[in-house]
């Protein structure tokens, strides 16, 4: 899972990033409304955490423009501003979910692992394909009750691949929500990942469908014809 930041306080960016990192996401970071409206405008994210008292250009305007032009990403807002009428303006705008400064960074990674489930129509915190479980709260997989040791960007294919089961993921797709913009990204990587994977669940649910990608689902399913 992919995530942007825009908050232009940097020891609060900083901190945000660190902590959504450690919680296994990739990570892009903004510190003005005009670097964040671009990248929202541009890359894939999986959720956005967007400041409203931004240089440049202001929250409510960069959100405002990311729904005009059509951007669906589930967006938090972050800000110093409680009033009542501020949140109101923020939701109309088109916010998911609003948060006031100061905050608890359980309450930041509990809220946007709730809007990543709900954008992929989930219920629950735990994720479930045949034997094998992924916990987003805790993040960890087990298989069949035992835990499985996963590095990182294991564990975010898996997630990915299980907050869309059912449906062929490509490599491209992949690359895109796996990887900060830093990162040296090459799609052949991905091969490796789902190689090890496979290994370490011991169970065939990720299934390679010839030309397009890869499908999440049930041990003993048929995959769709390519």
């Amino acid at each position: 899972m992919r995530l942007l930041v825009v908050e232009d306080d940097r020891d609060l960016n900083r901190q945000l990033v660190g902590a959504l990192e450690q919680a296994g996401y990739a990570v892009d970071k903004a510190f003005d409304g005009e670097e964040g409206f671009f990248l929202g405008e541009t890359e894939p994210y999986d959720a956005v955490v967007l400041d409203l008292g931004l240089p440049g250009r202001d929250g409510i305007s960069v959100l405002s423009e990311w729904r005009k032009i059509g951007r669906k990403m589930p967006v938090l807002i972050l800000t110093a501003r409680d009033r009542w009428n501020d949140k109101v303006r923020g939701f109309d705008s088109g916010a998911d979910d609003y948060v006031a400064k100061p905050f608890h960074m359980e309450e930041i990674l509990a809220r946007l692992r709730a809007l990543v489930r709900r954008s992929a129509g989930l219920a629950s915190s735990e994720l479930a394909c045949g034997p094998v479980r992924l916990d987003t709260k805790a993040g960890r997989v087990l298989v069949e009750g035992n835990p499985i040791k996963v590095t990182s960007h294991e564990f975010r294919l898996l997630s990915y691949l299980m907050h869309h089961t059912g449906r062929v993921i490509s490599r491209s797709e992949l690359v895109e929500h796996l990887y900060d913009q830093d990162f040296d990204r090459d799609s052949n990587t991905i091969e490796v990942f789902v190689g090890r994977l496979r290994k370490k669940l011991g169970v065939d649910i990720i299934q390679t469908i010839r030309g397009l990608g890869y499908l999440v689902v049930e041990p003993g399913s048929t995959p769709p014809a390519a």
